[in-house]
């Protein structure tokens, strides 16, 4: 045991026992949280637009401040990006986090002096629950790599405005500043392909024990190490290495491959990190979901599945959810958002203490013919075939084909992998066989012949990756959607398939 991890652990206990002691108080917190936040801004622009001053009860907070996405609160935001104060919440926001995917073009998500502390303190208290859990805490006396996005910020109205990942690496506590890899001067370098091969070269001597980001360029990290270096698995280069930390895709499909490039299984710790707020975190090994972060700023409310494109769908406090039932997940937070749908879906695993699992995106979806396919089912399925039949998902994408030359329409699976010689076949009825359990709707089209089964489509090597790079999203914490209602992506890919 080094120094580092054995002054850090009295410390991480503490930080443990606090976060056990909230998540048995959750609905309690939630309550106090949702009281605080309308109290603080009560004087905003927002809060006079919106009766703060007569909200006594949820009842009257769901009353008074409708469901928002963020095309909803750009009014508000332009006059913060215009440098007017007390808009969202006191004062002006410390940060914007820019972020892309509205129909607006980049959106401007504020962070405030109260909100900014949370996104590291949140990752912090990932790593620190592993530590207690399982007792190891050496990665701590070793390198810790995260591939992130560029921490060169620009001004927006004289405040500091640059990806998230970007922001938070101006925070970062001294104790781990030491620890971090890239350099500074590295991690400035916004060309991805440029900035992963001067990583490469820069640690690739080093004793890397943690490894940290989104698994598509994760590893793609890997395969440029391998390359530079020559060996065959990641642990010749990083034998010490023993966790991977990832956010924001489900790391099953992934899994294989990665663990395959690795050369062995380590540990990982799951989060669900996002411009608007660092939401939850893994906090069992072994893993029992993400324990919602319920005492961090953030009121959360939730909108069953099936009503969300309702005009008055049932908002329920954390006190009103059940188990096994899919909710768009809504945010009131300390950074000035206001019942704002974040566009992630969630289901909750337990709820003393309250622990979930996210299920996919509400825009990401197919229902060509009602068929009401999400991410979740896809990821299920493929997964099942995977470790099946004995392969390893590079990357993949699914679309509803309405108008095939030929035949019925069917849904077209884009896949790019590795290690399978057999037939495509096989990989397509393991496919729609999985479909049909999942998804009743979808197993009675196909029973009813208004589909006809998946259709899948290799891809050949490196076509995401040549794919992102041509749209300019190539890193970082841009993410191929997992499926799509239409053929925009489907059809950008064509090019792309095997013959």
């Amino acid at each position: 045991m080094g120094l580092k991890s054995f002054l850090i652990y009295p410390f991480a206990r503490k930080i443990v026992a606090d976060l056990r002691r909230d998540a048995a108080n959750a609905i309690s917190l939630q309550k106090q949280t949702l009281e605080l936040l309308i109290g603080k801004a009560i004087h905003t622009k927002f809060g006079k637009d919106h009766g703060f001053k007569q909200i006594r009860t949820y009842a009257d907070f769901k009353q008074n401040v409708p469901i928002r996405d963020y095309e909803d609160f750009k009014p508000y935001i332009d006059q913060l990006k215009m440098g007017s104060p007390d808009i969202l919440w006191p004062g002006k926001p410390l940060f914007f986090a820019k972020t892309s995917g509205t129909t607006s073009g980049t959106k401007y998500i504020p962070l405030s002096r109260e909100s900014t502390p949370y996104h590291v303190n949140t990752a912090r208290n990932g790593l620190f629950s592993y530590m207690v859990e399982t007792g190891n805490r050496s990665f701590l006396d070793g390198k810790m790599l995260y591939l992130s996005g560029s921490p060169v910020l620009q001004k927006t109205a004289d405040i500091h405005t640059g990806r998230l990942s970007g922001i938070v690496n101006h925070q970062i506590p001294n104790w781990a500043k030491s620890n971090k890899l890239p350099s500074h001067e590295i991690n400035c370098i916004d060309a991805w392909e440029e900035k992963v091969k001067a990583i490469v070269r820069e640690c690739a001597h080093m004793d890397v024990r943690l490894v940290g980001g989104i698994p598509p360029w994760v590893q793609m990290f890997y395969e440029e190490l391998l390359d530079y270096t020559g060996k065959s698995r990641v642990i010749d280069v990083f034998p010490n290495l023993s966790l991977f930390v990832y956010g924001g895709v489900n790391f099953e499909p992934y899994r294989s491959q990665l663990e395959q490039l690795v050369g062995r299984t380590t540990d990982s710790i799951e989060t669900f990190p996002a411009s608007e707020g660092f939401f939850a975190f893994q906090d069992k090994h072994p893993a029992e979901g993400l324990l919602l972060n319920i005492n961090a700023g953030m009121f959360f409310e939730f909108i069953p599945l099936n009503q969300i494109h309702s005009d008055h769908p049932e908002r329920l406090s954390l006190e009103d959810v059940e188990t096994g039932t899919n909710y768009a997940l809504l945010v009131s937070s300390n950074a000035g958002l206001w019942a704002y749908n974040i566009g992630d879906t969630v289901e909750f695993v337990n709820l003393n203490p309250p622990r979930l699992k996210v299920t996919g995106r509400i825009k990401h979806f197919i229902s060509a013919f009602g068929e009401h396919v999400i991410g979740k089912e896809v990821e299920n399925a493929m997964l099942e075939a995977s470790n099946s039949l004995g392969f390893q998902v590079v990357e993949f994408t699914v679309a509803p084909q309405v108008n095939p030359r030929d035949g019925l329409p069917y849904h077209e699976w884009f896949v790019e992998m590795t290690g399978y010689s057999g037939d495509p076949a096989e990989i397509e009825i393991k496919l729609d066989e999985a479909m049909q359990r999942q998804n009743i709707y979808y197993r009675d089209l196909i029973e009813g012949k208004i589909l006809r089964p998946v259709k899948l489509s290799r891809l050949k090597p490196h076509a995401f990756r040549d794919y992102m790079h041509s749209i300019g999203k190539l890193g970082g914490q841009n993410k191929v959607p997992r499926l799509a209602n239409d053929r925009k992506l489907a059809d950008a890919l064509t090019p792309y398939v095997l013959d």
